[in-house]
């Protein structure tokens, strides 16, 4: 059966969102539930053979990004995609919203998906940043941070596609947080297959003797060691 917009609410429902929230505060990551059946995976990351459902396609070694591939999509998502970004949304809305007031921040995103996208299109951010990556042995991703304009979502999504220590090794999911007078701090996850990982674009609130401040943070894969890992990435605003 297709992921209808119902059954992906669903599936976002079933994560435990408070014990997530709390996770994000003290990590700036946190994994969900299940969100696609093993099934639904496959299917998804054969689409990155079909290139005329991408806008773009990013060779990484090319642009000294790592190594490895990725396709934006158009904005013409496959729905399984649009239904887990909407499904998610939602979700994620209380959360960038708290992180906006602890930091003394503006909170632009309205309640609903669309009408925020609109916002970053009538700015100039009206590029789909969805997308699949794919990545094989030695393959690896700089860490980075995934801010496409002035419009930026404070949080985004990775769907693990493969299945760790089966189809692939390494390839764990990095988190570095530039840490105030002090050496950074790091954190590595391996994504589960079918399952998200909810991660900061940017930044998280770290308190402080002096009140809350952001905790700079970048992401990143580790090297491929073997297999074949895939991954689908939902981003809550547009690129430039």
């Amino acid at each position: 059966m297709p992921l209808t917009p119902a059954r992906a609410r669903d599936r976002v429902a079933d994560t435990d969102w408070a014990a997530l929230t709390a996770e994000l505060d003290v990590y700036g990551s946190a994994p969900t539930g299940p969100l696609l059946t093993p099934a639904e995976c496959g299917d998804l990351a054969a689409l990155y053979e079909k290139p005329e459902l991408f806008r773009t396609t990013v060779d990484m070694a090319r642009h000294r990004f790592g190594s490895g591939e990725y396709r934006y999509f158009t904005h013409e998502l496959p729905p399984p995609v649009a239904a887990l970004r909407a499904a998610l949304y939602p979700r994620l809305l209380p959360v960038a919203r708290d992180w906006a007031a602890r930091l003394g921040r503006p909170a632009p995103w309205p309640d609903d998906l669309e009408e925020w996208l609109e916002v970053c299109h009538a700015a100039g951010q009206d590029r789909s940043a969805q997308i699949l990556l794919h990545y094989t042995e030695g393959d690896w991703n700089a860490l980075h941070r995934d801010v496409f304009g002035d419009l930026v979502f404070p949080l985004q999504v990775v769907v693990g596609l493969d299945a760790y220590g089966s189809d692939y090794t390494g390839g764990e999911f990095l988190m570095v947080e530039q840490r105030a007078r002090a050496q950074s701090r790091g954190t590595a996850t391996a994504l589960r297959q079918g399952h998200g990982l909810v991660f900061t674009t940017r930044d998280r609130p770290v308190r402080g003797s002096r009140g809350w401040s952001a905790g700079a943070m970048r992401h990143g894969v580790s090297t491929v060691r073997s297999g074949r890992r895939r991954a689908l990435g939902i981003v809550f605003h547009d690129a430039a």
